[in-house]
């Protein structure tokens, strides 16, 4: 498993500008096309480290279904509209997000420097994945066996999200609706 530097630091450097481009873009559909452009970078990333079927799974599950999800829910939320522009805030809420962003930053690196958690890299050598069944057999057991919880989590947070999208556009729908709307009778 020889990765190249080159085409490493070329999908590193890709999904990092593409990164920037999500942040600082003001058009949240250019914002959603720039995140999946980090996805796909991430998805060559995997298919260097020769976990095949991750990367599969990034370019089909995140690059395709997910991010049709968001572009949905930005389309039907009007989010072309911008609602809240930061240059135009108050100097208060700037300095509190900043604040808040270096507060964040600093916790995260404070746990990573702390953490005792340490990956066992030693039982997922290729030889030991080939003799379990594969990379996908590996993956699926340990999905829904050890990291079942973190899985189902992530349904019931996208299931939420759904839901919020779905109760907002009903409701500033409430105003515009096509004349000769009677509703419930």
């Amino acid at each position: 498993m020889a990765i190249s530097p080159v085409f490493f630091y070329l999908f590193a450097a890709v999904a990092i500008l593409c990164s920037l481009m999500v942040v600082f873009k003001r058009n949240p559909v250019a914002n959603a096309f720039s995140l999946v452009l980090v996805f796909f970078a991430f998805a060559g990333i995997y298919a260097m480290l020769d976990a095949h079927l991750i990367a599969a799974l990034q370019v089909l599950v995140y690059a395709g279904a997910i991010m049709v999800l968001f572009v949905f829910v930005i389309m039907l939320l009007n989010a072309d509209v911008p609602s809240f522009d930061l240059a135009r805030s108050h100097a208060v809420v700037k300095v509190a997000s900043i604040t808040g962003c270096l507060v964040l930053l600093g916790l995260f690196i404070w746990a990573f420097k702390n953490t005792t958690f340490h990956a066992p890299i030693a039982n997922f050598t290729p030889e030991n994945v080939e003799a379990a069944g594969g990379n996908t057999r590996v993956v699926s057991e340990l999905m829904f066996s050890d990291y079942i919880l973190p899985f189902e989590l992530t349904s019931v947070l996208l299931l939420g999200a759904i839901v919020g999208a779905v109760a907002m556009a009903k409701r500033k729908a409430g105003p515009n609706l096509p004349p000769g709307y009677r509703g419930k009778a």
